[in-house]
């Protein structure tokens, strides 16, 4: 998967993706690491930011300052006290004026790398995705996967926000009050160093509760996301059915799940801010009282009570803070686990490409090919052999469960054989670069897939350099001149969602169109003409059968009707094949193809 020539990457991007690979797979439960490798790359900016950012907050700690020095001045009626006032004040103004540059800086080398970060790791769990095996997506729900390219990933970047920025921020207040008040007052920086760890032990009493709440929350949500995605999947079978009101309930006790789920997430997340904010408040009363009584037994200044009340309410403020992000923080780093779980994932589609294909000619040889689906006892084939040449056209037949899709698949190379090997043009298909190898096959599937983009769009997928009469060419081999006549933007009408504005038979052709205009070397229909008519079926099997004079083909087919022309027809059973022959060799047999030509 990682070779160069499997993966349309340039240099950088490529080390970019192996670097977030090794991040998760290096890094396995350790999300401090994790984030800390996502900044590879980044330090020069994030050293800027954090430049910047001690900048902006600067005035946070000089106010204070002046603050108590303008009080000692008023109070204690310094000689030249307007004056030193004045000076007081313009030390203030320039602090607070530059904040407004240093935050915009800050922004721009912060946000910056941030958002790289969060567009690169949505692009790699996009490429990995691409690379999973078809099993792992079968056995996946799909919006469980669209949770976590977009909710859990901005989850992530909010969390990389609140790290730098709250936790930035906290140790910055922490070092300075500590510094004026060893400076000040050593009596007060006692007084400091005490309360702080009390709101270290808030934090570490709800932490485990917070995070395991927040687990089963994401948990039901991604359930519930995937549950929503199949529903309105479903929704023409619903109502054709008259289902609605059971698939509202069902629907409703994934939904009430998640409202009990986010009740208690709520319980436990205002208990824990209340929690914290009570008792940094009663801190704060103790601090102001303490203060008083040194400033009463002249031990500190009037200003200097201020001056620390204002610091440790600074402190109180950044703690509190601190631990009132800590669940969405804990939300942040669910959210990297659940990325991992996709980028740690090893189920993905073997493409050794270590010997090159060329231009393919055709020839297919199935040789002892055993198949069997994981977790499963039974083979779907079993001995497998079959020899293909170049050119010829080749139809399966049988009863479902007899393994014809399944060669379809072992041939596309979804999946893999167990035993035996699949040999194009005399090279195993184990050894070939799939991408090169499929860019000249093509498929069309029983169930047509269509995109929300124009017809023009959908019959040239993956190609840039198709010309308006090879379009129009193929438009007409497959009989859809009249359907995009009507259509009100011709080639440039947009479909709708699963080109819904079709019928399932225009559908249909435009797959079949889509096929047809890659001049591929082997072509492989699925059932491709069930959703026609008895018209547009002539039409397409005209056009197919044009093209079958130039490729190799491979035919799944139900309606017997439409493989009279094939060159060989298999006849499978339990993953065997049981007759082999053209048709009119099939029908004089009068064995199992006649019988399911004449089921009576």
């Amino acid at each position: 998967m990682e070779k160069r020539d499997s993966i349309n990457l340039n240099d950088d991007e490529l080390n970019l993706y192996k670097h977030y690979l090794s991040i998760f797979n290096n890094n396995e439960n350790r999300p401090g690491r994790i984030i800390l490798g996502f900044y590879r790359g980044n330090f020069i900016s994030m050293i800027k930011a954090c430049i910047c950012l001690v900048f902006q907050r600067s005035p946070a700690w000089v106010l204070p300052l002046v603050t108590a020095e303008i009080v000692n001045i008023a109070t204690q009626h310094q000689r030249n006290g307007g004056v030193l006032i004045l000076v007081q004040l313009t030390i203030a103004m320039v602090f607070l004026l530059q904040n407004i540059l240093s935050s915009y800086l800050a922004t721009i080398y912060f946000a910056k790398v941030n958002r790289h970060i969060e567009g690169t790791l949505r692009n790699v769990l996009i490429r990995k995705l691409q690379y999973l095996s078809i099993m792992f997506h079968k056995e996946t729900q799909s919006g469980r996967l669209q949770s976590k390219v977009m909710r859990d990933v901005e989850s992530v970047y909010e969390l990389l926000n609140q790290i730098f920025k709250t936790i930035f921020f906290f140790v910055l207040d922490v070092m300075i009050a500590i510094i004026v008040c060893a400076n000040r007052s050593p009596l007060v920086l006692v007084f400091f160093l005490f309360s702080v760890p009390i709101s270290v032990f808030v934090l570490y009493w709800f932490r485990k509760p917070v995070r395991s709440r927040n687990n089963e929350f994401r948990n039901e949500m991604e359930v519930t996301q995937g549950a929503v995605a199949q529903m309105l999947e479903m929704i023409p079978i619903t109502r054709a059915h008259g289902l609605q009101e059971s698939e509202i309930g069902k629907m409703n006790h994934f939904l009430n799940k998640i409202v009990n789920r986010g009740y208690h997430l709520d319980l436990i997340n205002s208990l824990f801010g209340a929690s914290n904010w009570v008792t940094f408040q009663i801190f704060q009363i103790l601090c102001l009282t303490f203060t008083g009584f040194l400033a009463l037994n002249r031990k500190i200044s009037i200003g200097e009570v201020v001056l620390y009340q204002t610091y440790f309410t600074q402190i109180v403020s950044q703690v509190s803070t601190l631990i009132n992000i800590y669940p969405q923080m804990c939300k942040g780093v669910e959210s990297v686990k659940s990325i991992g779980s996709i980028l740690e994932e090893t189920n993905v589609e073997n493409n050794n490409a270590i010997i090159p294909l060329g231009k393919l000619k055709g020839g297919v040889q199935f040789c002892n090919v055993d198949y069997k689906y994981p977790d499963s006892d039974r083979w779907i084939l079993e001995d497998f052999s079959l020899n293909v040449t170049p050119g010829e056209c080749v139809a399966f037949v049988g009863e479902s469960g007899g393994g014809k899709s399944t060669i379809l698949h072992l041939l596309i190379g979804l999946i893999t054989t167990i035993n035996g090997k699949i040999l194009i043009d005399g090279i195993n298909i184990a050894n070939l670069n799939m991408n090169e190898y499929r860019s000249q096959i093509a498929v069309v599937p029983q169930n047509t897939i269509l995109f929300d983009g124009t017809i023009r769009d959908n019959i040239i997928y993956g190609l840039s350099d198709v010309s308006d009469e090879e379009v129009k060419s193929i438009i007409s081999e497959v009989g859809l001149e009249e359907v995009i006549e009507k259509m009100p933007r011709g080639l440039d009408t947009t479909l709708g969602e699963h080109g819904d504005k079709l019928s399932g038979g225009q559908r249909q052709r435009i797959s079949i169109a889509r096929a047809l205009i890659r001049h591929p070397k082997i072509i492989i229909f699925d059932e491709a003409t069930s959703a026609l008519d008895n018209s547009s079926e002539k039409i397409v099997q005209e056009a197919t059968e044009r093209m079958m004079k130039n490729c190799t083909t491979f035919v799944v087919a139900h309606r017997l009707s439409t493989i009279k022309n094939a060159d060989r027809i298999i006849v499978m059973k339990n993953g065997r094949i049981t007759e082999e022959g053209s048709y009119n060799d099939l029908v004089e047999k009068k064995g199992e193809f006649y019988r399911m030509l004449n089921p009576q």
